[in-house]
């Protein structure tokens, strides 16, 4: 590839004491390590290290973009207009409406109108830009790019056959629209609360988040459940039409199982608790929805189903004609809960809607754009993971048995307007718990088959990973298969800088305590299923003897105690992760300064722990990172100026290990 041969020769340069060594061969090998599909523009260094027996090791180090920075946000934009736009159609279909409910319909449907046409604009911007593959973190305020991750890169150290990667990204936030009254999590529960006052204003029922997100979920069974009984109904037609009966009897039996009265039942106690729905304001009786009628119609559907001996006879042609009015009015009956289920749902999305006026929608704005930054960087994650782990077939079993833990590690402060990114950010990565993946074959092994894909609404996403036909058909039988995998996000946050000096002595800290508690007893949880799930053999081996529970334990101390700048939750958190097979992810406010510290950090910590690096070399190897390494091209493409924006009296309140070498930091606009 001639235009990674030209970067290669571009950033080669000379480092004091031998430390620093460039292959061109070792750089091209490494370079095509990666799939070249998705991963681009790659920086390499080689260094050479001395080992505790006054051995030499090569330690490579790649830097690369990635196609996903902006794939992933075009798609999902896509995805929001096109649901938006189905809502607007689904609120039309209601019907005639009494006056009130009408004119509040006319209003929702004009901000959603108005949403639509600005993702539209946006949309349209981003097919427009050509150049690099991330957004710089000189651009995270810039309004059009607001979807986009800041500074999303992938980085990868390799030690003879052994190999470390981290994904490094800006914290997912809404920078162009500010953090004046803080970030979303503060934001949604000021809206929920002003919520239940409105509701008597515009004279609707306040529905809470998980019951609307119930109604969508409902909404989506019933839709599903349609189309599957249309199926085996039609199946059960042509089956009667055999001689043998026991295949009719298996289709009616897989029949029975989709309309049997339970599926009543769930969906209708779902949607009665606590209140049943409001539909006082539909005009005509037409489109009176209650939950009885949704109930009564599925039973209709089984009393159907009643009818048919547990022995079925050889059909006649009388005999099929009967059966073919039955499962006509089945498919009727069906047909029917479908569209009495989603205009009731529609009904409850109108009044939440209504009684929340714009500011939902804005923060549902907030919330989009913020969730497209986490899903990028989440994608790009499980991506590398597994082009990583093709060939182990510990990890490959552990991911379709239970999936992988992804672990955002955070150096934000809670202090001023980064309080605002860490709510953002927490909210973020929490509704990443919405998204699947499933690995696909590619229709060809050219790039643009291999791009991953998103399809879904906002209550779940599910990421396609294509892979090509030689790789996918190596691939364990329940991932051929489709098998949806899942990707549990934790997120652990510790800030560093002088800002977080001053919220500890003077300020507040309790949202990264909170943060740090709840998502370390996730990651317990997921420790104990994946314990009691998958053998330890499918877990990687490391040269330090201590085992995860253990560093589980520690963990779970540390989250506790009062400590101030207590990176350990970071290293310890990160080291869990990488025991467990999983996804490694480091931001800041831009993955630019402080995120290099902590990844450059991380590499040498590993190397000490794990490839015996003499101790005496430990800092003059962090420095030689630092100073000619990955991380400061990482500078140099953001802000065109090869110095961390650090001065002297920041990072006399970092914590040691945290400090970059002399020359190396001074006043830029970063």
């Amino acid at each position: 590839n001639k235009s990674i041969d030209l970067q290669l020769s571009l950033i080669t340069v000379l480092c004091l004491n031998d430390h620093l060594l460039y292959s061109r061969s070792h750089l091209m090998s490494l370079s095509l390590s990666l799939s070249p599909s998705v991963f681009k523009n790659a920086v390499c260094k080689v260094y050479r290290f001395q080992t505790v027996d006054s051995k030499w090791m090569l330690v490579r180090e790649q830097m690369a973009e990635c196609t996903l920075s902006f794939s992933i946000p075009k798609q999902l934009i896509a995805l929001y207009i096109q649901e938006d736009t189905c809502r607007i159609q689904e609120l039309k279909d209601l019907g005639e409406l009494s006056p009130h409910w009408d004119n509040l319909r006319k209003d929702v449907i004009s901000r959603y109108d108005q949403i639509i046409k600005e993702y539209q604009d946006t949309l349209a911007e981003l097919e427009k830009l050509t150049g690099p593959l991330f957004k710089p973190s000189c651009s995270k305020g810039q309004k059009y790019l607001e979807f986009i991750p800041i500074n999303l890169h992938t980085q990868r150290m390799r030690v003879m056959y052994s190999f470390y990667d981290v994904v490094t990204v800006g914290a997912p936030a809404a920078h162009s629209q500010g953090f004046k009254n803080g970030g979303l999590q503060k934001l949604l529960s000021k809206y929920e609360s002003e919520k239940k006052s409105h509701s008597t204003a515009y004279q609707c029922i306040y529905y809470p988040p998980e019951q609307t997100a119930k109604a969508r979920e409902i909404l989506c069974v019933v839709s599903q459940l349609q189309p599957h009984i249309s199926a085996l109904a039609d199946q059960l037609l042509q089956t009667a039409q055999q001689s043998s009966s026991q295949p009719l009897r298996d289709v009616l039996k897989s029949l029975e199982e989709k309309v049997r009265p339970a599926n009543a039942h769930s969906i209708t106690s779902a949607l009665n608790k606590p209140q049943a729905l409001n539909t006082n304001h539909l005009c005509t009786s037409r489109n009176q929805v209650t939950l009885n009628v949704l109930e009564n119609t599925l039973l209709e559907s089984c009393i159907i189903l009643s009818y048919f001996p547990p022995e079925l006879p050889v059909a006649t042609v009388v005999w099929w004609d009967e059966l073919a009015v039955l499962v006509q009015s089945l498919k009727k009956c069906v047909a029917e809960v479908a569209e009495r289920a989603r205009r009731s749902v529609s009904f409850v999305l109108l009044q939440e809607a209504a009684c929340s006026m714009a500011q939902g929608l804005q923060l549902q704005q907030r919330r989009d754009a913020v969730f497209s930054q986490a899903l990028a960087a989440l994608a790009c994650g499980f991506a590398m993971r597994l082009y990583a782990g093709l060939e182990d077939k510990g990890f490959l079993r552990q991911l379709h048995a239970i999936g992988l833990v992804a672990q955002f590690e955070s150096l934000l402060s809670t202090y001023s307007e980064e309080i605002g990114m860490l709510e953002d950010m927490e909210v973020g990565i929490s509704d990443l718990h919405r998204v699947t993946f499933r690995i696909t074959e590619a229709a060809s092994e050219e790039a643009v088959s291999l791009q991953p894909t998103v399809s879904g609404r906002r209550d779940h996403y599910t990421v396609e990973v294509p892979l090509p036909h030689h790789a996918f058909q190596a691939l364990p039988e329940e991932l051929r298969e489709g098998k949806l995998l899942r990707v549990l996000p934790v997120l652990f946050n510790v800030g560093i800088n002088e800002q977080q000096t001053i919220a500890e002595r003077f300020g507040d800290i309790s949202l990264q305590e909170r943060i740090n508690q709840k998502n370390f007893e996730i990651l317990e949880g997921y420790y104990k299923s994946l314990t009691d799930t998958v053998p330890s053999e499918c877990l990687p081996c490391f040269q330090t003897q201590t085992d995860i529970k253990e560093l589980l334990d520690t963990l779970g101390q540390n989250v506790v105690t009062k400590k101030r700048k207590n990176v350990e939750i970071l290293w310890l958190a990160g080291m869990i992760c990488r025991r467990m097979n999983g996804i490694r992810l480091t931001s800041c406010k831009s993955a630019k300064d402080r995120t290099s510290m902590s990844v450059t950090l991380e590499q040498c910590s590993l190397l000490r722990d794990e490839h015996q690096l003499n101790k005496d070399y430990f800092v003059r190897a962090l420095d030689c990172m630092r100073r000619e390494g990955c991380r400061i091209e990482n500078v140099q493409k953001n802000i065109k100026c090869r110095k961390y924006a650090f001065n002297m009296l920041q990072l006399m309140a970092f914590p040691k290990y945290y400090r970059p070498p002399e020359g190396t930091y001074g006043k830029v606009d970063s």
